[in-house]
């Protein structure tokens, strides 16, 4: 049971070497939500008409590209401000040698078990990392004012949670037993997105713009669930036995997912939607053996993962130029990501971006997760020279650490650099 209280503090000490969400936008799309933004280029990747949008027709241009980046990470773990103390609790009731005294011994276990259900609902660590491939996205604009992208970026991410069981005191053997176990999930995703745009409709007032883009996902899965309790054997250790299960049983399928959005853009202002994923591609997942808790959390045998459709309105009001720019995004619907959890975002967002090079950009915004973690962001990102883009974002639900000071529950930082407007 001591792997159990090593373990606990390993989930929240972790934090530390975390990357980001997989399902948090990157780059600066993460400040300024999922409005498309012509000085932003990490905000082409969201809805499929926004390509169209990133290419400057004054100039005659007809390429837009990153150059490097965005490199994007970050940490979301749980609320775990009282898991010293409650390990300090649960040292002391294991360290009491209760001999053959059942009653003694049934008592702590009550105490033990107390203490293990709130470390089990809230000791998790997701952490993981996403970039684009250098170069990427290009953007390529006809002279018929069609916009082609291609996008090709990587990403992967870790969560780790604690799966919290009955204690239960064994007189004969004079010890603690328990199927608590550390539950673990990756995945990987390569994903290759090629997408066109193009004016569909315009008048005196403004331009009908819609796209579509297919992305090509190459996702690899892996589980493994490893219980804490040795069951007498000096050899076995749980944190041997996940990384054994994650490196040895992943799995690697290939799906396609289908996006469609449509933008009316005026002098002023801006409204879009965008469809994602539409025909809802399917991956393969991890056949692993279940225990008694992995059924008190409902974590099965086999499970796949499935892209969720999700549906995303965004508007914008801006200055004719789009130096200063007001966003607003509200995705309408929940979707879950590879590990189960889910994602529902609203944000807005202000930005300015001067056009002299020696005046940074600067953007402040605002998000909130309405489902799943429920977690809200205050972020702010920097753009010099028209090109280097640095975003950071801090939650503001707050845990206390080991140490007794206050840290946010999640957070995010991205660098990139990228082809100026």
């Amino acid at each position: 049971m001591k792997k159990l209280i090593l373990m606990s503090t390993t989930l929240l000490s972790s934090a530390v070497m975390a990357a980001m969400p997989v399902n948090h936008p990157v780059g600066s799309s993460f400040t300024l939500s999922s409005s498309p933004n012509q000085r932003a280029l990490s905000t082409a990747l969201g809805n499929p008409a926004a390509p169209f949008l990133m290419v400057n027709e004054q100039d005659n241009d007809s390429f837009r590209f990153g150059i490097l980046g965005p490199l994007g990470v970050g940490v979301e773990f749980g609320d775990v401000s009282d898991l010293e103390d409650q390990v300090e609790s649960l040292e002391d009731i294991l360290d009491t040698d209760y001999g053959s005294d059942t009653t003694a011994g049934a008592g702590a276990a009550d105490g033990a078990n107390e203490i293990l259900a709130e470390i089990g609902d809230s000791a998790y660590v997701k952490t993981s990392v996403s970039m684009q491939v250098p170069l990427m996205p290009v953007i390529y604009k006809t002279k018929n004012n069609g916009a082609f992208i291609l996008d090709v970026s990587i990403s992967g991410s870790l969560k780790a949670s604690l799966l919290a069981s009955e204690v239960e005191y064994d007189s004969t053997e004079e010890d603690f037993n328990t199927d608590t176990s550390l539950y673990a999930q990756t995945v990987t995703d390569l994903n290759i997105g090629l997408g066109y745009s193009q004016s569909m409709w315009q008048n005196s007032h403004g331009m009908l713009v819609g796209g579509v883009k297919a992305s090509l996902h190459q996702i690899s899965l892996g589980r493994a669930l490893a219980s804490l309790d040795d069951n007498g054997d000096d050899d076995y250790d749980a944190g041997d036995e996940i990384s054994d299960g994650l490196s040895d049983d992943s799995v690697s399928s290939t799906g396609i997912g289908l996006d469609f959005g449509l933008i009316w853009l005026s002098d002023y202002y801006q409204a879009g939607v965008t469809f994602a994923n539409i025909n809802e591609p399917e991956f393969d997942g991890v056949l692993i053996t279940t225990n008694d808790v992995a059924d008190e959390y409902s974590i099965s045998s086999n499970e796949t993962y499935i892209m969720e459709m999700q549906t995303t309105i965004d508007a914008a009001i801006t200055t004719s130029g789009k130096q200063v720019t007001l966003g607003f995004s509200y995705d309408v619907n929940p979707v879950e990501d590879a590990f189960g959890d889910e994602y529902q975002w609203v944000a807005a967002s202000l930005s300015y971006y001067g056009d002299s090079h020696f005046l940074p950009g600067l953007r402040v915004g605002f998000r909130q997760n309405t489902a799943g973690s429920e977690l809200s962001y205050a972020s702010a990102g920097l753009t010099l020279l028209k090109r280097f883009n640095l975003d950071l974002a801090v939650a503001l639900d707050t845990v206390e650490s080991e140490d007794g000071e206050t840290v946010p529950r999640s957070f995010y930082i991205a660098l990139g650099y990228n082809a100026a407007f």
